[in-house]
């Protein structure tokens, strides 16, 4: 019996979420299972990768075969580079304690690989936000300054015209004392 780690695609339409399997070759993507190793959502940032390492190394031992998008997460959690070195180690090449050190190692490197992505990408949204609002700040302030100088002309426009009244009445006014005299 061919048994293969893959996904079962849950969730609703364009939210996908997926369950990492162990299964029988045979049976439906979504059907039957023998055992649930974890779960994966990509619609986060970094995609969220939630499962069961001793459970997947030990169906790695075992013969299980992964799909290539399960191969590709297990490569990047460790689980494949675990059971490089359990292979080692069991042909000879290598004691248990130098392949738990380098697994460590290697682990650890990537964990802080991993939280620099998460923290980098925390950093740039922060600062795309300020950006944004910097931006926003920016157009507020023309917007003002343009309605102050419309308000400006408005009552520049406005200001000569009882201005000219007063003059036209200045005028009248004089020419009826000249005429009285």
């Amino acid at each position: 019996m061919a048994v293969k780690i893959r996904l079962a695609r849950r969730g609703r339409k364009k939210a996908a979420t997926y369950d990492i399997v162990v299964a029988d070759a045979r049976a439906p993507r979504d059907g039957r299972f023998i055992e649930k190793l974890g779960t994966y959502n990509p619609q986060t940032n970094p995609a969220t990768i939630n499962y069961d390492a001793d459970r997947a190394f030990y169906w790695m031992m075992t013969g299980a075969q992964p799909t290539d998008t399960v191969r590709a997460m297990l490569s990047y959690r460790g689980v494949l580079y675990r059971r490089h070195l359990q292979l080692g180690v069991d042909k000879g090449a290598i004691t248990q304690a130098v392949a738990d050190e380098r697994f460590t190692a290697w682990k650890e490197e990537k964990d802080a690989k991993i939280e620099g992505k998460r923290t980098g990408l925390v950093d740039a949204k922060a600062t795309a936000k300020q950006a944004a609002f910097a931006a926003e700040t920016k157009v507020k302030e023309a917007r003002s300054e343009a309605q102050r100088q419309k308000a400006a002309a408005l009552l520049a426009a406005n200001a000569p015209a009882p201005a000219a009244e007063e003059a036209t009445e200045a005028p009248a006014e004089e020419a009826a004392t000249e005429a009285a005299e």
